[in-house]
């Protein structure tokens, strides 16, 4: 779907690189630019096997790697070339340090005027907080999520995997494409897109924001209920499993009431309506807590399903890569790997009728196609790059 689609990846960590993948996982020329000693920091975040770190497999899939000292003028101009021969461009550092490389949207824009660059840093390019570094966990701080999330009477609660990073990646390549289709279908030219790590989650908490605009309220942390919908909570089965429920739609909620031998909350308008229901909320909470709690998971998912209520087990990751939604729909795939063998990992996530998105490669060494893209895309010799290479300008 995106091939002839060239990428120039110069991101590190999560959300660029990510954005950059699922790029890659349609098609597009995704080539890599990492720092010769130690490459992208996420090599070395995580579980490592022999050394080779498991998140850069994933996130580097479908990746060519070019090991390019960025902190030299030399290194500064390889990639300013690769660049002007690029659609898109992937940035996180910081724009000063950017724009003293001559790497800044500016300069690449004079050798590239249709180039499409998309700068994700921690607060945006702009407001009083731009030049701080930030990450992720900064994100789901401030956006409003970490606040929302826990139980009423505990901390506020993080996240134990890179949400921040991850929403901001998703809200980074949709971004892309509309750039690109405003450049190839409008004639519209390439554009600076600019992406924070804040902005992406906050737009998700739209209840919050729209709750206290109109009422003043700040809402509180309430556990695995939510003010909005009832019953919607976990609830421990008889035999020490836990299942997930919601009844957000009106017809649900009722349903599930008969589910549970209390059809007698059918003629009271306290539970059957679903505003007054919400100030009942503690006692349909309660309701179903107590049916769950005399069933397994099996039972009390097989009365559920026949009823279609709303719930779902909640899962561990081996329960999730068994789960025969799971494997029908193949949503991990093992890849073969020169330095590992093979790896489980997730594969593409959109579902097209005409085309799939693939996973080729998993993540290469450092510099594994710096001599192949050079001369490939610069045409540069073998001895020219023999020379970059004996200065440590490229490994």
């Amino acid at each position: 779907m995106l091939r002839g689609l060239r990428v120039l990846d110069m991101a590190t960590l999560a959300a660029g690189p990510l954005a950059a993948t699922y790029l890659g996982e349609f098609g597009a020329d995704v080539i890599k630019i990492e720092q010769p000693q130690g490459g992208d920091p996420i090599r070395g975040w995580g579980v490592q096997d022999g050394g080779v770190g498991l998140m850069w497999k994933s996130i580097g899939r479908n990746k060519r790697s070019v090991a390019v000292d960025l902190r030299t003028a030399d290194g500064q101009d390889l990639v300013r070339r690769l660049a002007s021969e690029c659609d898109v461009v992937v940035a996180n550092t910081r724009p000063h340090t950017l724009t003293r490389w001559g790497l800044d949207y500016e300069a690449l824009r004079a050798v590239n005027p249709g180039l499409v660059m998309l700068h994700i840093t921690g607060f945006g390019l702009a407001g009083p907080k731009s030049t701080r570094p930030g990450f992720g966990t900064l994100g789901e701080a401030m956006s409003g999520f970490a606040h929302t999330t826990g139980e009423s009477d505990g901390p506020p609660t993080l996240p134990s995997f890179m949400l921040a990073d991850g929403i901001a990646s998703l809200n980074a390549a949709y971004a892309v494409l509309m750039a690109l289709y405003h450049r190839d279908v409008h004639d519209g030219g390439g554009q600076l897109i600019d992406i924070n790590l804040v902005d992406p989650l906050a737009r998700l908490l739209e209840q919050s924001l729209l709750a206290y605009d109109r009422t003043g309220a700040v809402p509180r942390r309430s556990g695995n209920r939510w003010e909005i919908s009832a019953p919607r909570n976990t609830y421990r089965t008889s035999d020490d499993r836990w299942l997930a429920m919601s009844g957000s739609a009106p017809t649900v909620a009722l349903r599930v009431f008969k589910a549970i031998g209390r059809s007698d909350l059918l003629d009271d308008p306290d539970f059957t309506d679903p505003q007054r229901r919400l100030k009942r909320s503690a006692e349909v909470d309660e309701a179903v807590a107590e049916w769950v709690s005399r069933r397994t998971l099996d039972e009390a998912m097989a009365v559920f399903e026949a009823e279609e209520i709303a719930a779902a087990p909640v899962y561990d990751v081996a329960q999730l890569v068994a789960d025969e939604q799971m494997q029908a729909r193949k949503v991990f795939v093992r890849v073969d790997d020169d330095e590992l063998g093979d790896l489980l990992v997730q594969a593409p996530v959109p579902r097209f009728s005409g085309e799939e998105g693939v996973v080729d490669t998993l993540g290469p060494p450092i510099g594994q196609h710096t001599s192949e893209v050079l001369s490939e895309i610069l045409d540069l010799t073998d001895a020219e790059i023999s020379h970059l290479r004996d200065r440590n300008i490229v490994r």
